[in-house]
């Protein structure tokens, strides 16, 4: 992966981390700015982490429903690919509507597709399929995990504020 696609998926990650923390700082006015920054910076990593893994979720299900594909074939993220991505990620301030949002990661799946069916020699709706899945699974994986976060941190004592 080359050093511009690790910036935009981080990027991508962190603004994507904004738009579900900045209104749970709001809602919160106690917390302290470097523990909103280390949040923020914490789920941007992660979120940046579970689109890196979107292609290879994607490549994984493709030889599950497929023999396995020609050698040397694989799928990566390129800055082509990626850009969109960041610009979904931009839009996911729940303000600017979630509707637009999902569209934007629709389209960057379809986006990933065309070079997911052409890596495996399966068709582009089979190839749509399992980017769709992928992403679906990994949406899934990741909103639990937040609620479990979510469910773990009111449980916490409250910061004093100062």
């Amino acid at each position: 992966m080359s050093a511009a696609v690790v910036a935009l998926l981080l990027l991508a990650g962190v603004s994507e981390a904004a738009g579900r923390i900045m209104p749970l700082a709001v809602r919160r006015p106690g917390m302290s700015r470097p523990f909103v920054a280390g949040l923020l910076l914490a789920a941007g990593l992660v979120e940046a982490a579970v689109l890196a893994l979107w292609p290879l979720t994607a490549w994984t299900l493709a030889e599950l429903v497929l023999a396995p594909p020609p050698p040397g074939a694989e799928l990566v993220w390129t800055p082509g690919l990626v850009a969109p991505l960041v610009f979904a990620a931009v839009l996911a301030f729940p303000l600017l509507g979630p509707f637009l949002h999902l569209l934007l990661f629709v389209g960057v799946g379809a986006g990933l597709s065309g070079p997911l069916a052409t890596a495996t020699g399966m068709g582009w709706w089979s190839a749509a399929g399992c980017v769709a899945l992928a992403g679906a699974g990994l949406g899934v994986a990741v909103e639990a995990v937040r609620r479990l976060v979510v469910r773990i941190s009111e449980t916490g004592t409250p910061e004093a504020i100062a």
